[in-house]
């Protein structure tokens, strides 16, 4: 039962995630994109930049701190290498970046978020 709440909430997070987005002028190309080397949470294009995006929810926004790790950056920096043919235009730059969020908090955009 706990799984299931949080795949909810992580789902419904991610929709407010694109939401921010869209309002911020990015384009959503696709969303929970699976991949043999893991799962990217939103692929995300504006002015000629690709974003693999990693949505990260937390019920206090004094936990999202600790949301997000090296691990999980690579996992999803690995499936966005398996994927990036397809949404990646001759030209455009590619990121990996994390959007954290939590109830009463603004979303907080990391751009950039892996750098290997």
């Amino acid at each position: 039962m706990k799984r299931q709440l949080a795949e909810r909430q992580g789902r419904k997070a991610e929709r407010w995630a694109a939401l921010w987005l869209r309002l911020k002028g990015w384009s959503i190309l696709a969303e929970r994109v699976k991949t043999q080397r893991g799962e990217i949470d939103l692929v995300c294009r504006r002015a000629g930049i690709v974003a693999f995006i990693e949505v990260k929810f937390r019920s206090k926004a004094a936990q999202l701190d600790h949301a997000i790790d090296a691990h999980r950056l690579r996992r999803v920096a690995a499936a966005a290498e398996c994927v990036a043919h397809e949404y990646v235009r001759n030209g455009d730059d590619m990121r990996i970046d994390v959007i954290l969020l939590a109830p009463g908090a603004m979303p907080h955009h990391i751009t950039n978020a892996w750098q290997p």
